[in-house]
């Protein structure tokens, strides 16, 4: 009879946080000697790691005290719509950490998971490939976002300021946004104006609620027809818009997008049923990525500074890994305007 093999499995991280009943992150600094673990929970694990036989990492642990210089850039995707990282804003918002970590002598390490599945970030981090983490997007899952804060993984996150936020943000005041899009479309004289976007989402909920406050502001009752929901994906809002037209026809003289790319989207199909942009139907995108100046008619469009965001992520974020506990910070948005709203 064959001698039975032993279990070769090298032991990892995550076994010895599995047998200690605490996380990863927490088993990585204390095998590290991080000031952030109780005495008593350090020796625990250091006990449970050594009667384990695991060995430390030395290339992590150098990482973990503070010598990397390799930031981790995560993108989330969503497998249900499978938006593309060639999406525009993804683009830019990479240029722009890209060029900030550059100016800090910072490299960059790209990495995408699971939208649904925020908390698996930490392995990133765990794996002590990076110093410290920007999350793009909060992704309906501020819930995990927090669980890791408490966990004291240093990371920032781009996205709206939430209730009961206990991690740092960098995000556009979407709400101003909001706002300022609808506002210029009433000035044209419009009165039905409509919001396209996936409100479940905590950027596009805030600029819905800016699209609410204007139409208060002017008088005016906010219709439940004139809401067209849909993801960011390109695909996505093209039908969804063909779908509403089939629905209601054309109920709405004016369209806020929650991204330029929804509005794009959103004006081909209009066109394509007959439909004039702006004479018939005036749109307001938001971002500002590239295709906006460029598309036809040229998009109006609420501006996020995509200059500064770099800046101020790895701002915090450099202050999040040396222990400090930076405030989230709202940037300022602008009112682009182009021909897609010209005035009739």
């Amino acid at each position: 009879m064959a001698k039975a093999e032993p279990d070769k499995r090298k032991i990892q991280m995550a076994d010895i946080a599995r047998l200690a009943g605490v996380s990863t992150a927490t088993v990585s600094r204390a095998l590290n000697g991080s000031p952030l673990i109780n005495e008593e929970t350090r020796l625990r694990i250091i006990e449970l790691a050594r009667s384990l036989n695991y060995t430390i990492n030395l290339g992590a642990q150098n990482l973990r005290k503070g010598d990397s210089s390799t930031i981790g850039v995560v993108i989330p995707f969503n497998a249900a719509n499978k938006q593309n990282i060639t999406d525009p804003f993804f683009l830019a918002i990479l240029g722009s950490l890209a060029d900030a970590l550059t100016d800090k002598q910072y490299d960059l390490l790209l990495s995408r998971v699971d939208a649904d599945h925020l908390d698996r970030i930490s392995a990133l981090y765990d794996s002590g490939r990076v110093g410290g983490i920007v999350v793009v997007g909060q992704w309906g899952h501020h819930d995990q976002l927090n669980e890791l804060a408490r966990q004291r993984l240093p990371f920032v996150a781009w996205g709206a300021q939430l209730p009961g936020q206990l991690y740092c943000s960098v995000g556009s005041d979407n709400t101003s946004g909001g706002i300022l899009a609808t506002e210029h479309l009433l000035s044209l004289g419009r009165k039905r104006v409509a919001f396209m976007g996936d409100k479940s989402l905590p950027e596009p909920e805030k600029r819905h609620a800016g699209y609410l406050k204007a139409l208060r502001k002017a008088g005016l009752k906010a219709d439940p027809a004139l809401c067209i929901s849909t993801s960011f994906a390109p695909l996505d809002a093209q039908e969804a818009m063909r779908q509403h037209l089939d629905r209601h026809g054309l109920n709405f003289d004016a369209l806020v997008a929650a991204s330029d790319l929804i509005a794009i989207g959103a004006m081909g199909v209009l066109k394509d049923r007959g439909y004039r942009v702006p004479e018939e139907v005036s749109v307001v995108g938001y971002d500002d990525v590239e295709p906006a100046a460029h598309s036809f008619p040229p998009l109006t469009t609420v501006r996020q500074p995509m200059h500064m965001a770099g800046v101020q992520l790895v701002d915090s974020l450099l202050r999040v890994m040396a222990g400090e506990k930076p405030e989230s910070a709202t940037l300022p948005t602008t009112l682009v305007l182009r021909e897609s709203t010209q005035a009739v």
